[in-house]
């Protein structure tokens, strides 16, 4: 019976993790982690990363921060290749990061210009499916059967509810969508090509969650935290460790037939 929980360790595994230190980033690199792999914590926020590397070497646990900027598009590929040249090849690849334009919150259908629809576009969704094919194409010349794992929405599913907005300054984002739609779509395509490989990729879709906002040190505004929870079949937010947990099974052997799979983590929101 033990050998069904063996298949949820990652002993052995390396993992790079994008954006390791966010909101979600962090919980899935302390997932990895606790299951054993080498876990490569790549992010921005080298003042957090210390004290993070610190907090798991007491545990004795084999964690890595390097700094990391994948919206720096010109040297994204070159920047990877080193990273795989120092580390290795992943065995898993998440990437969490969350990378936008100082006037992201403007991508609203009235609001938004093509210059920033364009920026935003390039520096999320390009920067997504770049690596995820170097990645996929790292594990295919060193003939590893990897998990590559992308970070999509509930929102590159189903279109924004707007009535959740109602009372706050919130809005619908068109850059959002689209990209997250087309990470959506992208994984489903990679899957098609690179199972041949025993290569999986699969979208984790996380719904509303508690904590603080992307880009903000705010919390979730307590209006529409209210809102929508009562349209949530669960009535409540989601919290990041169960995003976090998802992504361990998805990275684990547990889930070694599953590829191409748009995995929702939302409560029910897509189910209704």
């Amino acid at each position: 019976m033990d050998d069904y929980l063996k298949k949820f360790r990652l002993d052995g595994k390396t993992a790079f993790v994008i954006g390791g230190l966010g909101l979600i980033g962090k919980e899935v690199s302390v997932s990895f982690i606790s299951a054993g792999a080498k876990t490569i914590i790549l992010d921005l926020r080298s003042e957090k990363a210390e004290a993070f590397e610190k907090e798991v070497g007491q545990a004795n646990y084999d964690a890595h921060f390097r700094p990391f900027d994948c919206a720096n598009m010109e040297d994204l590929e070159q920047n990877f290749s080193n990273l795989c040249d120092e580390l290795g090849c992943p065995d898993i690849f998440i990437n969490c990061s969350y990378p936008r334009t100082e006037d992201w919150e403007k991508n609203s259908f009235r609001e938004v210009t093509l210059a920033s629809f364009r920026e935003n576009v390039d520096i999320h969704m390009n920067s997504y499916a770049l690596l995820a094919r170097l990645a996929a194409e790292a594990m295919v010349k060193a003939v590893i059967s990897g998990s590559i794992i992308q970070l999509g929405s509930i929102y590159g599913v189903l279109g924004q509810d707007l009535t959740v907005y109602e009372g706050t300054d919130m809005h619908e984002n068109m850059a959002y969508a689209a990209i997250k739609g087309g990470i959506t779509s992208l994984t489903r395509q990679m899957a098609s090509y690179y199972g041949q490989f025993n290569i999986r990729i699969n979208t984790l879709c996380p719904g509303g969650l508690e904590g603080y906002v992307a880009g903000k040190s705010d919390t979730q505004n307590p209006v529409f935290i209210e809102q929508y929870s009562n349209k949530n079949p669960l009535k409540r937010l989601g919290r990041a460790e169960e995003v976090a947990s998802t992504a361990l099974f998805l990275a684990s052997e547990a889930a070694s037939y599953i590829t191409g799979a748009t995995i929702m983590v939302d409560g029910g929101w897509t189910a209704i």
